[in-house]
């Protein structure tokens, strides 16, 4: 299955990533959010139900990342993915949290919202990603998820 999931990966994002013009930035949000999402959606379901879950977590992942990923440099992405992590973790529920790049300028602020189980029984929050880059504003809410193996958070599809 291991390998269904990397050739998953690559036959779909590898090709939003060579239809993008905005560099290497955009090009990681797209494989980044695509890894993320196809990983997720591998969790859910089982058979044809699966599979579809893989294809479209791989694409909303894929598109995600590629629109934050145009304006968001290594250490923003590090910088947001730290904040988010700490306050899924730590954070009241609608109580913001933010970053600021020293380097750049760019900043962001994460808002969760208040934990819940899923259906598949994990411990869940939605999460709302404002990122503010050279004046513009980009704002993603999406569904975290904590990893039942290593207890992290993780974006799900």
């Amino acid at each position: 299955m291991q390998k269904w999931k990397v050739l998953s990966v690559a036959v779909v994002a590898l090709p939003l990533a060579a239809c993008q013009g905005q560099g290497n930035k955009q090009t990681a949000g797209t494989l980044l959010g695509a890894a993320a999402g196809g990983a997720i959606g591998s969790q859910i379901g089982s058979g044809s139900g699966r599979l579809v879950a893989i294809g479209t977590g791989i694409l909303i992942g894929g598109l995600i990342g590629n629109q934050i990923g145009r304006y968001m440099d290594e250490q923003d992405r590090a910088y947001a993915a730290q904040n988010a992590q700490n306050t899924l973790e730590n954070g009241r529920s609608g109580t913001s949290s933010t970053w600021r790049n020293p380097d750049n300028g760019h900043r962001g602020r994460f808002t969760p919202q208040p934990a819940y189980r899923s259906a598949q029984g994990l411990d869940c929050r939605e999460g709302t990603q404002e990122v503010w880059i050279d004046g513009r504003r980009e704002v993603v809410t999406e569904t975290y998820c904590r990893d039942p193996q290593s207890g992290a958070w993780r974006r799900s599809a």
